[in-house]
């Protein structure tokens, strides 16, 4: 166990490195620039060094350190866990920051230097997991440097599967995220790092449910044994598709798009009891008649 020791201390380094630099852009920078940059480049920086070595752990870790995915799973929930609370409003996930944009809380400026940002961070975050695994301060990092080079496509099933199956999570994932958007951060956090648990848990043998774009590439585009289209397809359209489908069937339209619902009628936000109504027009019944009475007696001229 002294190789998953390694790996949590590493990952409590990660997080303390990257808080560090989010209190210094916050104290250094305007909003504008730490919001749109400095807080995603943090996020995704500790985002994909994380769940590189988690990675690493799931396919080393059952026989070479002998735990099994009980405990890998319980690490998942508790980083998510950990990034949901840390990450100070960055995403740290391409289609997220879109859905932003879609549902007009930010403009065209601010999504792209968002998307830079988090392409720079998980860049420097695989670059930084390289150098920690060329230490090879355990046996998993020693066998990783040894199966790097020849790794394998995430992909263990037929293309549209696969493209269904990071659709299908990313459309899950989503749709919780919207539905806990206005919650209180103590109930929002756990319950995304729970679904992202669940998800990665049922699709993980499939595809290794990625549903991050940004993610996905760094991690498995240089693999063997599936062309740069194919990758396209399953972790870039895949969950693109699955975020619009997310955010159509929860709105009822796409507002950048859009104003009009689709799939919903509109209807008053304030509604009036039937009984208050029915009332309301048998009192009006009497009057109509006495202003007809009034109206027949008056003298004609």
């Amino acid at each position: 166990m002294a190789g998953l020791n390694v790996s949590i201390a590493f990952f409590f380094l990660v997080v303390g490195v990257c808080q560090v630099l989010r209190w210094l852009s916050k104290r250094f920078l305007s909003p504008g620039p730490y919001g749109c940059l400095a807080r995603e480049l943090a996020g995704s920086l500790q985002l994909c060094t994380s769940c590189l070595e988690l990675r690493m752990l799931v396919e080393i870790g059952p026989w070479g350190g002998g735990f099994g995915l009980d405990v890998v799973l319980t690490l998942l929930f508790l980083l998510f866990t950990v990034h949901g609370a840390s990450f100070d409003g960055a995403s740290a996930n391409p289609t997220v920051t879109l859905q932003e944009f879609l549902l007009v809380e930010s403009n065209l400026a601010s999504t792209t230097a968002k998307l830079l940002a988090q392409g720079v961070g998980t860049g420097m975050g695989w670059a930084v997991t390289k150098l920690y695994w060329s230490w090879e301060l355990t046996h998993f990092h020693l066998i990783q440097n040894l199966i790097v080079s020849e790794c394998s496509s995430s992909i263990r099933t037929a293309l549209h599967h696969a493209a269904f199956a990071e659709g299908t999570c990313s459309f899950l994932f989503h749709l919780v995220l919207l539905k806990l958007h206005s919650s209180h951060t103590m109930y929002r956090v756990p319950a995304l790092a729970a679904t992202v648990t669940f998800l990665t848990y049922t699709a993980g043998p499939f595809t290794g449910a990625f549903f991050n774009p940004a993610l996905a590439t760094v991690t498995t585009f240089h693999c063997s044994g599936n062309s740069f289209w194919d990758y396209v397809q399953v972790y870039w359209l895949g969950p693109l598709a699955g975020m619009l489908a997310a955010l159509l069937l929860y709105q009822g339209n796409i507002p950048r798009l859009f104003q009009k619902n689709l799939l919903y009628s509109q209807k008053s936000k304030y509604k009036i009891p039937k009984a208050r109504v029915m009332a309301h027009l048998e009192g009006e019944e009497p009057q109509r008649k006495r202003k007809g009475e009034k109206s027949t007696s008056e003298p004609r001229p």
